[in-house]
């Protein structure tokens, strides 16, 4: 089953680094030893580093360009009590952009239903509230760029 990369949450800082791995695997079909060597690093040096979580803080930046996404980033913002969202570009939302809100918005819903049932665990939970407010955000930030837009240059996970 293919994983919906947009909704993905990590849950822990060794998380967020294996959810990159995995996003460059399935995304880009690089392999651990591909991106230790974009990194610059040894294989092994990596293997360590996601199994453990100590990646070097300087080397954060250079992991998630290699793995083109940012969970590592949006786990260390979330861990402070931030919010990160994509830089909205002011361009007008699609059908599909609005089903991904809906979609986001109702599964968020759905687990805080379960979760004050019983049938949820926190971190689930929190995963899906987190990635609706980030969609809300966005759209409210993406309105208030409708009059002045930006170039679109790339989009990460």
């Amino acid at each position: 089953m293919r994983r919906n990369w947009k909704s993905v949450q990590p849950n822990s800082l060794i998380d967020a680094l294996r959810l990159a791995k995995d996003y460059a695997r399935d995304k880009h079909r690089l392999s651990v030893e591909r991106i230790a060597e974009l990194m610059g690093v040894t294989a092994d040096l990596l293997y360590k580093w996601l199994a453990n979580g100590r990646m070097p803080a300087t080397l954060i930046p250079v992991f998630e360009n290699v793995c083109r996404c940012n969970f590592v980033g949006r786990w260390i913002a979330a861990s402070g009590g931030h919010l990160l969202i994509q830089w909205p570009t002011g361009r007008m939302a699609g059908d599909a952009d609005m089903h991904a809100l809906q979609s986001g918005l109702n599964a968020a819903v759905g687990e805080l239903l379960k979760f004050y049932q019983g049938d949820s665990n926190a971190d689930e939970t929190l995963a899906a509230v987190r990635s609706a407010m980030e969609g809300l955000a966005w759209h409210h930030r993406n309105v208030g760029q409708a009059d002045q837009p930006q170039l679109e240059l790339g989009e990460m996970a």
